[in-house]
């Protein structure tokens, strides 16, 4: 019983250590700052790491989820998530835009 205890801590721990690391920081860690950046420098409208979530992530219709779907063409990746804000394994929720009674 001790060691699934144990055991059982030591995955939450484990858990709670990756989720406190911030999005840019896990993909900088992968490949540096031009995993996501062109010369490893923001561009002036994001576009060019928009289509870098695209490339390795797949475009918002081949992506999980129905609320990828519906925002495809009127949003892009960075509208929703913010790599340099968000923690890894945050998801950003509806009432975080919608909050007009729109959504449930």
């Amino acid at each position: 019983m001790r060691k699934w205890l144990m055991l059982l801590f030591c995955c939450s721990f484990a858990v709670s250590a990756v989720s406190a690391e911030l999005l840019a920081d896990m993909h900088a860690d992968m490949a540096g700052c031009e995993s996501c950046h062109e010369d490893g420098e923001p561009s002036s409208d994001f576009a060019f790491e928009n289509e870098q979530c695209q490339t390795c992530h797949g475009a918002m219709t081949e992506l999980d989820g129905e609320h990828h779907a519906i925002h495809d063409g009127m949003l892009v990746c960075s509208d929703c998530h913010s790599p340099h804000e968000m923690e890894v394994g945050q998801q950003p929720g509806c009432d975080d835009c919608h909050d007009d009674g729109r959504t449930p």
